[in-house]
């Protein structure tokens, strides 16, 4: 085993044993046969374009089939057995599609006509011997660089099928899934050459996320300031975690006069801005914080718990009984809802537990403050930023982790003065997002931007302000920390780094996966530097 994807890999280097998540050493000799044979279906992808043959089913298996392998989706070996096996037969399906249209189907990449072994222990044993991303490139850079890349294109890969569930597609973005991933079944590429590439990644995810929030926003409608209870009301419950809101919207119709509350947990918090879901009344409130602190959390809740994609660790054996998943989640031996999205194990479940006893309160938080609603008071934030009123803002966010470390992120929030704004996104916040900061102004202090899918209404936010103030983003009184986890984190840096913005701060730790010379190239180019080793002096730096 040799897994680097994520901040918190053991000793700053791999997990080489068992996943600091958990992950086994034969799911992620899984994981890495799985991304090999879809580099294998990617060289056929791109012969097909070339030939006119396109298929977008095998376009949203390809989207799927990468974000399986993203950390803390999926940890169940049959699952991937049945991915592998199915990227091979597409594989071979399109390469007679491409015959015929008189495209080539002699390829030197090996991927491109790997036969996976006929059981889960020679499927295991494939991708042993692969060893997969140290064999990219005996160059340290070089290799660096295309696992950069190819972590970018899990996080891009997410968010495409995010947008795609709800009707949103382009095809650049697969197109550049497919050129990538077959580009790097061969070596050869120069450092400037996979730098353009890296970029690129973080490029094509602008648009992704683009799509994404149109399909969010055209569906839900754009968040609006919603106060949003912290304890619990008495009756039966659900808590709903991860980020796919289609999942949430069809639960809150299958539930409706059963009886039964619905929460949301970690990245979820944001949904009950969205109009199209707020107006169901048994949508109540918010459970526990973020997926970190799960462990001790849902042994404690009363009710089922459904989850949904990513940013979530395996479920305990104590409550495993009242987990259930759906999406691209899956475990052993835990229940996963079909593409029926038939609710009713989760309902049964959730009658048949006995719920909260009792009304609790623990105050309320504030969500909904998206880029259509901090947009419109922009002429208040204008004037409070020319009066000086507002002296700096603080884009507070990513994903978090339970790394020792992340306190700082706290500490940061608590110290930031009171003339300055905090915007936060994605799970990082909730290790602050309760705190009561105040206003300035009538305008919260502290703006709950959204999940870390919603990072391009920050970007909007940000490129507005930029062009009413007639400058550059980069001239803004704005400030970046960012604290990451695993590859949503790494795309958005990259689409970040992509869209020319500097001087940002990334911690706990940076990625083990990023070279010496690379990390030089990046601090060059983009002025990024790790996190200071207190709050107190980032803050003192940035604000002088």
């Amino acid at each position: 085993m040799f897994c680097n994807q994520c901040e918190q890999t053991a000793k700053g280097i791999a997990c080489t044993t068992v996943g600091v998540c958990g992950k086994t050493d034969e799911v992620a000799a899984l994981e890495d046969l799985l991304t090999y044979a879809v580099q294998g279906l990617s060289v056929v992808a791109v012969e097909g374009r070339r030939n006119g043959v396109t298929d977008n089913a095998i376009d949203r298996f390809t989207a799927e089939a990468i974000f399986s392998c993203l950390t803390n989706v999926d940890f169940d070996p049959q699952r991937f057995v049945n991915l592998i096996n199915r990227t091979v037969e597409l594989r071979e399906e399109l390469k007679e599609r491409v015959k015929a249209a008189g495209g080539n189907v002699d390829f030197e990449a090996a991927a491109a006509s790997f036969t996976p072994g006929d059981s889960l222990d020679a499927l295991i044993e494939q991708g042993r011997k692969l060893d997969f991303f140290n064999s990219l490139d005996e160059n340290e850079d070089l290799r660096s660089l295309k696992q950069t890349t190819m972590y970018g294109i899990r996080g891009l890969a997410a968010y495409a099928d995010h947008a795609a569930i709800l009707g949103q597609e382009d095809d650049s973005v697969y197109s550049y899934i497919y050129e990538t991933m077959a580009e790097f079944t061969h070596g050869g590429q120069s450092l400037e050459e996979l730098v353009g590439i890296t970029l690129k990644c973080g490029e094509v995810n602008l648009k992704a996320m683009e799509l994404l929030d149109a399909g969010n926003t055209g569906t839900y409608g754009h968040p609006v300031p919603t106060e949003v209870p912290l304890g619990a009301k008495a009756g039966k419950a659900i808590a709903v975690t991860g980020h796919d809101l289609r999942d949430l919207e069809l639960l809150l119709k299958q539930t409706e006069g059963k009886g039964i509350n619905i929460y949301t947990h970690g990245e979820m918090l944001p949904c009950h801005g969205y109009p199209e879901l707020k107006k169901y009344d048994h949508f109540y409130g918010h459970y526990g914080t973020a997926w970190q602190n799960q462990a001790k959390e849902f042994p404690e809740f009363p009710g089922a718990i459904l989850f949904t994609t990513n940013c979530i660790q395996k479920p305990k054996d104590s409550y495993k009984a009242n987990v259930f998943t759906t999406g691209l989640v899956g475990w052993p031996d835990v229940v996963h809802i079909g593409e029926d999205k038939d609710f009713t194990p989760v309902i049964e479940r959730a009658l048949e537990l006995p719920g909260f006893a009792e009304d609790t309160d623990k105050g309320s938080v504030l969500v909904g403050f998206a880029r259509n609603t901090v947009l419109g008071v922009a002429d208040k934030v204008i004037e409070g930023v020319k009066s000086k009123a507002i002296r700096h803002f603080f884009l507070v966010g990513g994903c978090d982790g339970a790394k020792p470390g992340r306190n700082y992120f706290t500490d940061f929030v608590e110290q930031v003065p009171e003339d300055c704004i905090v915007l936060t996104l994605a799970c990082g916040k909730f290790r602050f997002f309760d705190k009561k900061l105040g206003d300035i102004g009538g305008i919260p202090r502290l703006l709950d931007v959204g999940q870390c899918n919603d990072a391009y209404s920050a970007i909007q936010i940000a490129v507005a302000l930029a062009g009413a103030f007639e400058c550059e983003v980069n001239d803004l009184p704005l400030s970046i920390v960012l604290s990451w986890y695993e590859q949503k984190a790494v795309v958005i840096l990259l689409t970040l780094f992509s869209l020319g913005i500097k001087d940002i701060r990334l911690g706990p730790s940076l990625p083990a996966f990023i070279s010496p010379n690379v990390l030089d190239v990046l601090v060059q180019n983009f002025e990024c530097k790790p996190i200071a080793e207190t709050a107190a002096a980032d803050l003192k730096t940035i604000l002088g």
